[in-house]
């Protein structure tokens, strides 16, 4: 028998699958087969309900509604192009107008006010006082509440009644000749509005503000006192520059829900007294479902979320910039 058979006669036995039995040596691995994928990976399998309930309800409408701005539609009949008298007749809407005027100066209050009032609260939270915890989630509280309820609460504070709310508060104090009628004085119920959006939402902004403020290095501070900086130099020149993505979002955020409230508006005036208080967001609402302008309001809603659109643009190529360069 030559050397050759007898290692072949000498392999080790295998069992059924080809493994071989104990004491053998190893057999070499198998190779797997790879599996190709197809056009359509899974992720997108699994993308593809959402995204069909995103265009139902999402894109579809929004399309046609800009055709509906096109339209003399009035809710139930037929409907007729009749091009851009929609938008021509918003041009002479002199409460259309007044409510444009009021709705930017009730979105600057509530920026600068708000977010003003939020990098307080985040730097006095930010400190190392044992109640900072708690603070903050009562500071947070009111942005989980919602905006009718808060409407309805600031209602009862805002009562032209000499003992009741704010105005008992006054007298309380001594102050009664600060007493008004915050809601029915045409020249108050806009800012008393915004008031409440700013009790509701300060919190809002402070959260966001308190997330730059921990991702600030202690580092630099210190080099900064090292360096005779004093406390407002240190918050200048090292706080308030590396706070720019923060302010990044609290800007856009609180622009947007400006420009778009209703809510708290609807709940609290109605808009009124008379057009005192009036948005885009109350005019379009009442030209639907009220008069049945449903092709005006429509072509409200077009001019507001491009209006919107625009202000967004503008204020990220702004403050983004402002980011780089900081």
């Amino acid at each position: 028998m030559t050397p050759t058979a007898s290692r072949a006669t000498a392999s080790p036995p295998t069992s059924g699958k080809g493994r071989p039995t104990a004491g053998g040596p190893a057999a070499p691995p198998r190779r797997r087969r790879r599996l190709r994928a197809g056009p359509l990976t899974p992720p997108w399998w699994f993308a593809a309900p959402a995204l069909l309930v995103y265009v139902l309800v999402v894109l579809y409408p929004s399309a046609s509604g800009v055709l509906y701005a096109f339209t003399d539609w009035n809710g139930i009949g037929d409907k007729s192009f009749n091009g851009f008298d929609n938008f021509q007749k918003l041009w002479h809407d002199d409460a259309a107008r007044g409510s444009l005027t009021n709705t930017l100066l009730l979105t600057i209050a509530i920026v600068v006010v708000q977010n003003g009032i939020g990098l307080l609260l985040a730097l006095g939270v930010h400190t190392h006082i044992k109640s900072r915890t708690v603070l903050r989630v009562i500071f947070f509280a009111p942005a989980v509440v919602s905006p009718v309820m808060v409407a309805f609460l600031w209602k009862y504070v805002y009562n032209p009644a000499p003992d009741a709310g704010l105005n008992g508060i006054l007298g309380a104090v001594g102050l009664g000749g600060l007493r008004q009628d915050w809601l029915g004085d045409p020249s108050l119920a806009l800012w008393s509005v915004a008031g409440m959006v700013v009790w509701q939402f300060a919190g809002y902004s402070m959260v966001i503000f308190l997330a730059g403020l921990e991702g600030v290095p202690a580092e630099l501070h210190e080099a900064a006192m090292i360096d005779g900086a004093g406390r407002f130099q240190r918050f200048r020149h090292v706080t308030w520059p590396l706070l720019a993505p923060a302010v990044t979002i609290n800007v856009m955020l609180s622009s947007i829900g400006g420009l778009k409230l209703f809510d708290q508006v609807y709940a609290a005036t109605s808009g009124g007294p008379g057009h005192a208080s009036e948005t885009l967001s109350t005019v379009l609402y009442k030209q639907a479902f009220v008069f049945g302008n449903y092709g005006y309001s429509t072509a409200i809603a077009l001019v507001l979320a491009l209006f919107v659109a625009a202000v967004s643009m503008v204020q990220i190529y702004y403050l983004r910039g402002r980011e780089v360069t900081s």
